[in-house]
């Protein structure tokens, strides 16, 4: 939480929005650094439009309470708005024009204020594993991207992605089909079943947030070697190590592996992927701040 004196003038909040969560930060222009921080729930259009634009105002209200300013200065904000889903045009035309209330409101991408931050608003290119998964490259203001085809038809090596494979295998073992699996035990546990018709009756049009947090039981499993969760993980990782080889192909200056489960995922990748990687210098929100002043300078 800030202490000091903050000039209310000029106000920038980032915004990224996912499937899981919506994070803002708060920068004064005046010294370009973070005064406030805020968290809300999951804010992807292409799941519930309601339900994002809630999370964003709330995700606001909570950085500027952590700023120790008041949430009446939602009007006096510049905000950047990076979100998953709004790569479908109609659903970047829909949160275009929403009645918002900030000051000016600019809506990208959440995979461009990613590259944007992880490379200082320069030209470069990262993969996202995350609730989604994809790959990204902006260069010389052409815009590459991989995968983002959503879940569960795309997304491949995504938290999503593993939630989900990880009930797949776990019925395959229960039914004999696989052999059996320590995720067994920790997924029923952790989803409180006792056989895999409750399985089944939980995860039923469940949404890609719900699948995103089991994925921690196929890394628990692959720990102890587990072969079916091995096999899972493995997949996923030689899925983003492919993604990173395509992009490669643009020859891009910087390259980042960013998300939810970069930590973990990181030593499962392709050796040669794991060399040329190069961390992020800001987190995504922060791109978003660089994206709505972007557009400022072009106005």
């Amino acid at each position: 939480m800030n202490t000091n004196v903050i000039n209310t003038s000029e106000l920038y909040l980032g915004i990224d929005g996912g499937g899981s969560k919506c994070r803002a930060v708060l920068v004064s222009a005046g010294n370009e650094q973070i005064i406030g921080r805020g968290l809300a729930g999951p804010a992807n259009p292409f799941n519930n439009y309601e339900q994002t634009i809630s999370s964003i105002i709330d995700a606001a209200k909570a950085a500027l309470i952590d700023a120790n300013l008041s949430t009446d200065l939602l009007s006096q904000l510049y905000v950047g708005v990076g979100l998953a889903g709004v790569n479908l045009p109609k659903l970047l035309i829909k949160m275009q024009q929403w009645k918002h209330p900030f000051n000016m409101m600019h809506v990208t991408t959440d995979l461009q204020i990613a590259c944007l931050g992880a490379h200082d608003g320069k030209d470069g290119a990262i993969l996202i594993s995350g609730t989604g998964s994809c790959g990204f490259s902006a260069l010389n203001d052409t815009i590459n991207m991989v995968g983002a085809h959503g879940f569960p038809h795309g997304d491949k090596g995504s938290g999503a992605w593993l939630g989900l494979e990880v009930v797949k295998k776990v019925l395959l073992s229960v039914d004999c089909i696989e052999p059996p699996s320590l995720m067994t035990n920790l997924l029923f546990s952790h989803l409180d079943c006792q056989d895999e018709l409750d399985l089944v009756e939980v995860v039923a049009k469940q949404s890609s947030s719900f699948f995103a947090k089991l994925a921690f039981i196929a890394f628990e499993g692959a720990k102890h070697q587990d072969p079916l969760a091995l096999s899972i993980i493995k997949e996923g990782a030689l899925y983003i190590s492919d993604v990173a080889r395509r992009l490669w192909l643009d020859n891009p200056p910087r390259m980042s592996l960013i998300g939810g489960l970069s930590p973990q995922l990181t030593p499962w990748l392709d050796k040669d992927v794991q060399e040329r990687l190069s961390a992020p210098i800001h987190p995504p929100e922060m791109g978003a701040v660089i994206y709505a002043k972007q557009q400022l300078i072009t106005i």
